[in-house]
């Protein structure tokens, strides 16, 4: 029998510090539960440097707390060249930063570049807002399109295996 092979996931903000490490929260919590971790490697990072190495914005922590899913571990990090050569997909979360992963990706490895939103199953929002300057109604919102994303991320990962 074949071992199942095993997909890995950037998620890609500008600070790593609000959306990214959410969306990598989110989805190693619902990889978890669909029995999926050991087929993912799975990480978060940032097209700036300006919070390399800090934990995740309090106000996500909190937030993304109250729905069971824990960032306290997360530290922020920049995208690295290797990045584009180690991870399979490279998800951003708005179009702003998915042009700056264009700009610094080489050209073989474009097609593993996209927006998160692209697998939202309930929302047509295209990008996922940034909360920085807003208040908490902001985080709860990024959550809200961050699960549905990353549920219809799994969705395609576990047919894709399946084919």
């Amino acid at each position: 029998m074949n071992a199942p092979k095993v997909t890995s996931i950037l998620f890609v903000c500008m600070g790593n510090i609000c959306r990214s490490p959410t969306a990598e929260g989110v989805f190693l919590a619902k990889a978890k539960a669909a029995g999926l971790l050991d087929q993912l490697i799975v990480d978060s990072a940032g097209t700036h440097l300006h919070h390399v190495g800090e934990a995740p914005d309090p106000r996500a922590q909190t937030y993304a707390l109250k729905r069971g899913i824990d960032l306290s571990m997360q530290r922020a990090r920049q995208v690295r060249a290797d990045d584009f050569v180690k991870f399979d997909l490279i998800l951003a979360m708005d179009r702003n930063n998915l042009a700056l992963l264009e700009a610094a990706c080489p050209l073989p490895y474009r097609q593993k570049l996209g927006l998160l939103m692209r697998y939202a199953q309930h929302n047509n929002n295209t990008e996922v807002p940034d909360p920085y300057y807003d208040g908490g109604r902001s985080f709860d919102l990024v959550l809200d399109y961050i699960e549905d994303a990353t549920e219809g991320l799994l969705h395609d990962l576990q047919v894709e295996s399946r084919s």
